[in-house]
C-alpha cells in the first residue's frame, strides 16, 4: 500500500504559518504514532528541519511531511485538517485503519 497524508489547505495554510512565524520556513510536518493515550496509540506532530535516514518523504499543499517506517504503517490515507471551533481549535486527523478511538479523540488502535 503506497504510503499517502493528506493536508487539507486549512491545515497546511496554519502548519505554513506557524512555520513562518518561527523562523522555520522550509521545515517539514514530523507525523508520528507512538505509544500512549486510553486507546493505546496516539499521533505525535512536530516541525524538522530535514528527514531522518530512512524517513518517506512526503508533500502535501506544499508541506513537506516526514514519517518514520514505522508510523508509516498506521498513517497511510490519514487526512489531517485544522478546526477552528467555540469550544477547541486544532489539528484533527481522520484515519482510515484505526479501528476505534478514544472518547476524546486523542488516540486510537
Amino acid at each position: 500500500m503506497a504510503l499517502t497524508i493528506t493536508l487539507t489547505e486549512t491545515a497546511a495554510k496554519k502548519i505554513q504559518d506557524f512555520m513562518k512565524q518561527t523562523g522555520k520556513e522550509g521545515y517539514g510536518l514530523r507525523m508520528r504514532v507512538v505509544g500512549g493515550g486510553c486507546s493505546g496509540l496516539q499521533y505525535q506532530l512536530g516541525i524538522d528541519e530535514n528527514p531522518a535516514q530512512g524517513d518517506k518523504v512526503l508533500e502535501s499543499n506544499g508541506v513537506p511531511i516526514f514519517v518514520d517506517l514505522k508510523s508509516a504503517l498506521y498513517l497511510a490515507g490519514v487526512e489531517v485538517d485544522y478546526v477552528e471551533g467555540l469550544m477547541e481549535s486544532g489539528f484533527k486527523i481522520t484515519n482510515p485503519n484505526a479501528k476505534s478511538t478514544c472518547g476524546c479523540g486523542q488516540s486510537f488502535h
